[in-house]
């Protein structure tokens, strides 16, 4: 039995994480769960959106399960989702993407994965304003975090029978950083010689993308390249609503929905739980429950392409529990 964190969120997040749990627990999933509250929802309490106790107990348990949770605008605090990366060294954003049989988009044979750098580039946040015309933002890019990302890349692709990895940058016009970047993908990838290596610069990937997206199998890219690409394949697999992800380091793995929290439907059974449950199914694996994760996935895909009991977003006019329940009904 593994113990796993549970932060429910805030918005949509504690239903869609109801969802979840119950389509775990019917699929005989060996967790137990240690519950904790983050979010707006705690500020009042707390005072802070993302309490010491909820970073001490992904420490202890090394996996949690993290629905959306909103960061306040204009108060002050910092996302819940920078915070938690920093404080866990959640160093690689993993990003699969792939097209579901009866979720309608302009491609079909999508079915790569982003693995995106998490913990520095202009994401760092150092930020200056030089005159009142003027302000400077640094980007940061280490020896230490691109090899680490690159061998993360060929690890995943090596462990999960991928082909190809892709280094993406823009080192023509960024030679120093961005140059930095491609020269240590090129050095991890000489340890890799059953796997492909290639390169790619961030503009022709975008415009390639949108026209041959099946050409491309792992990508790893820096911080902000990566925020953009791996919405971008969201995409074009049918958008945030079945976006996974997750945020792995060497300690410590938090796996999680890419969507926000939409207040505006929380509490009207409207939302959609696949993108959590994919992340839960990535969980599974990762904890080695892959049984279990195949059981779930496959429950899941067949809901979907039978296509009667589909949340609105999804194109049906079923209710989070009526979802919820026909998957359960197909496991």
């Amino acid at each position: 039995m593994q113990t796993v964190t549970l932060i429910p969120g805030d918005g949509i997040g504690p239903e869609i994480t109801e969802s979840v749990v119950k389509i775990l627990q019917s699929a005989g999933a060996e967790i137990t769960w240690d519950i904790q509250s983050a979010g707006a929802d705690v500020i009042e309490k707390e005072g802070t959106p993302l309490p010491d106790r909820v970073i001490e107990s992904i420490k202890k348990n090394k996996v949690a399960l993290k629905a959306p949770v909103t960061t306040p605008i204009g108060k002050g605090f910092r996302s819940v989702n920078v915070q938690l990366r920093k404080a866990l060294d959640l160093y690689a954003n993993l990003r699969p993407c792939k097209n579901i049989d009866g979720i309608k988009t302009r491609f079909d044979n999508v079915d790569l994965v982003i693995v995106r750098e998490n913990t520095e580039d202009l994401y760092a946040g150092i930020e200056r304003q030089v005159d009142e015309d003027t302000a400077e933002s640094i980007k940061i890019i280490t020896r230490k975090a691109s090899l680490r990302i690159a061998e993360f890349a060929f690890d995943y692709a090596v462990k999960n029978n991928r082909k190809q990895v892709t280094a993406v940058s823009k080192a023509n016009i960024c030679k120093l950083s961005d140059g930095l970047f491609l020269n240590c993908a090129r050095e991890i990838s000489q340890k890799y010689p059953q796997i492909e290596y290639k390169e790619i610069l961030v503009d022709n990937l975008c415009m390639q993308l949108v026209q041959n997206p099946e050409k491309f199998d792992v990508l790893v890219l820096p911080n902000l390249y990566g925020d953009i690409v791996s919405d971008l394949c969201a995409g074009l697999v049918g958008g945030l609503g079945i976006a996974q992800g997750a945020n792995i380091g060497l300690n410590a793995a938090v796996f999680e929905p890419v969507h926000g929290s939409a207040p505006d439907i929380k509490g009207q059974n409207k939302a959609n739980p696949t993108a959590l449950l994919l992340s839960a199914i990535e969980m599974l694996k990762h904890i080695n429950q892959n049984n279990t994760a195949e059981k779930i996935k496959k429950a899941l895909y067949k809901t979907i392409k039978e296509g009667n009991f589909l949340t609105a977003d999804l194109g049906g006019n079923s209710s989070t529990k009526e979802y919820t329940n026909a998957i359960i009904n197909n496991l």
